[in-house]
């Protein structure tokens, strides 16, 4: 009787059993949107070129600048280097219309006249 309810359990425990979830899906990789022009530029630079942003806010290690032309709206993002020394500098750029419709960074760039 004992072995019974032992048996008994064990199939119980077994019918509960969860089948193991399965792994997170493949990452989609970022799409890459040309920004060449403006990588590698500090801050300091960037307002030579613009002007005071007319927005900024740290975001983690990193600084968030945000120009807005006549047609479009540019955001840059600024970190400090790997080695944690020296000047932050852009390492990714976006631009969208007022609108938030998708605009490359270089045409963004044209409405700046750069």
């Amino acid at each position: 009787m004992r072995r019974l309810l032992i048996l008994a359990a064990i199939a119980l425990l077994a019918a509960c059993a969860r089948a193991p979830r399965p792994g997170p899906g493949p990452i989609a990789t970022p799409v890459e949107r040309p920004s060449g022009a403006l990588i590698g530029l500090t801050a300091g630079e960037l307002g030579q070129r613009f002007g005071k942003p007319g927005f900024q806010v740290r975001e983690g290690a990193g600084t968030k600048l945000q120009w807005t032309g006549q047609g479009c709206v540019l955001d840059v993002y600024l970190y400090p280097p790997e080695n944690g020394r020296g000047a932050e500098t852009v390492t990714f750029a976006d631009a969208r219309r007022a609108s938030g419709a998708d605009i490359s960074v270089e045409a963004c760039l044209a409405y700046f006249g750069s």
